[in-house]
């Protein structure tokens, strides 16, 4: 198994007496917090922060040279953002008070309650790397620039709205927490959970699995694995994608479709890092990243029962949205010389010229398939080419199918939520409306006659006949 070091800054633990400091120490391995810096003299605390800043500090109040108090005091001048957690034998309310005064993010007695050891100090984890997360989001937000380039090479883009994705992603890879993606179908959700795994730098593996279609039992057997004996078949043990990619990442795609039970099972993963095979009663361990995407409404989906209230809010820790193809037409240029090449490889031909028209065509266009649905368009096309310029055929075809009007669901289809006109009062007249029907199809259309036509389900020659009239 693939071990990551939690958190990303070491818990300094400062007391003079040994087996106290392997009992925290291990208390914490409990809870996946495994990085650590030990002090048993005072007196090196202040020098040992200036060689390894910690994330946050577990110090004794009675210790010889120098106390707990002293230092705390001194740590809240020099130090002020660091948690420190004061632990003592002292059961003394103005000890407390005075601590607390003195800036100590808790206060705990000896001998520490398990819980209240690891819940103060997740706590005060969590605060650290969300200060930390904040900070990378404010310095990613005001730059323009990304860290890491190379991690976003494959998603072919010059949108600004993508590139502010790119640096949100940037900002909360290398947290600890789980990721969701969402996005219409198409986007590219799977190549935003690949960037993600890139930038965390995790040494194990990238696990995906598809969740849609699978019922709750191969879900949970895919997932967490099984005993032998566990069912009739189970004629062996099965370790489960989860312990594949401890270490790593699991990204579970399609996380809308996912039982209530696994979503429970899921919640303890999350919380605690422990699951249970099928059939067995030990848990298991495993320290994987957790990223999700899907193209539900996971708000409908929490509102409606569907999908737990617990599991939703552990979920989202960070959440990256995906804009779709519509809003970034800016692409589209990119992606169809992208996409020509990609088509040309892969038929063994030579990658065609596209007309100049192709671009104004796709921009007047919706994508419901977004990325994906280009990508289709673009290979179909490149098949049909025989020489010269690229056919606009294939993609007229494909578009005039599906206009609303063209297509039988089309008053249900996902791209056109909003009615179709929206009456002013008083109503225009018939001469009135055609006109500016005509005059937003030849804007979207660039002025593009054939491109206009295409829209208003006319020929060109009777928009021709109706431009003229309107010339006149």
């Amino acid at each position: 198994m693939n071990a990551t070091v939690y958190p990303q800054l070491p818990v300094m633990l400062v007391d003079d007496e040994p087996q106290a400091l392997n009992s925290f120490e291990n208390v914490l391995r409990s809870a996946r917090i495994n990085h650590f810096l030990r002090c048993q003299d005072s007196r090196e605390v202040l020098p040992l922060l200036q060689q390894q800043p910690p994330e946050l500090i577990l110090l004794d109040l009675r210790m010889p040279h120098i106390s707990g108090e002293e230092l705390l005091s001194t740590l809240r001048q020099e130090h002020p953002e660091l948690p420190v957690i004061i632990i003592t034998a002292a059961d003394d309310v103005e000890t407390a008070v005075a601590c607390m005064k003195s800036g100590a993010f808790d206060y705990l007695v000896k001998p520490v309650e398990t819980s209240r050891l690891i819940s103060a100090t997740l706590r005060a984890i969590q605060l650290c790397e969300l200060r930390r997360e904040n900070s990378l989001l404010k310095d990613r937000v005001l730059s323009d620039r990304l860290k890491h380039p190379e991690c976003f090479a494959e998603i072919v883009t010059c949108s600004s709205a993508m590139h502010s994705v790119f640096r949100y992603i940037e900002a909360v890879s290398v947290s600890p927490h789980p990721v969701v993606i969402t996005g219409e179908t198409g986007v590219g959700k799977e190549m935003i959970a690949g960037a993600v795994h890139r930038l965390s730098a995790r040494p194990g593996n990238y696990v995906a699995v598809n969740i849609a279609g699978m019922d709750e039992k191969m879900v949970y057997d895919t997932l967490f694995g099984h005993k032998k004996g566990a069912y009739t078949s189970a004629d062996k043990p099965r370790s489960g994608l989860v312990e594949q990619a401890s270490g790593g990442t699991l990204f579970l795609d399609e996380i809308g479709d996912l039982g209530i039970d696994v979503q429970v099972t899921l919640l303890r993963l999350l919380q605690e890092g422990e699951y249970f095979p099928l059939g067995s009663d030990i848990p298991k361990r495993s320290d994987a990243r957790i990223i999700a995407a899907t193209n539900r409404d996971l708000n409908d989906l929490r509102e409606s029962g569907r999908f737990r209230k617990d599991f939703y809010y552990r979920l989202c820790s960070h959440h990256v949205i995906v804009p779709p193809l519509r809003d970034r037409r800016e692409d589209l240029p990119l992606l169809v010389d992208h996409f020509l090449e990609k088509a040309a490889s892969a038929l063994n031909k030579k990658k065609p010229t596209p007309p100049e028209e192709l671009v104004v065509l796709l921009s007047s266009y919706h994508f419901p398939g977004n990325i994906r649905e280009l990508e289709a368009m673009t290979l179909d096309a490149v098949s049909c080419h025989k020489s010269g310029k690229l056919s606009l055929d294939v993609f007229r075809k494909h578009i005039g199918q599906s206009l609303p009007g063209n297509s039988p669901d089309s008053r249900s289809s996902d791209f056109c939520p909003q009615p179709l006109l929206r009456f002013t009062d008083p109503l225009p007249t018939l001469k009135q409306a055609e006109q500016l029907l005509i005059d937003e199809a030849m804007k979207r259309s660039e002025g593009n006659q054939a491109i206009a036509a295409m829209h208003l389900g006319i020929t060109r020659q009777a928009l021709n006949r109706r431009l003229r009239k309107i010339r006149r």
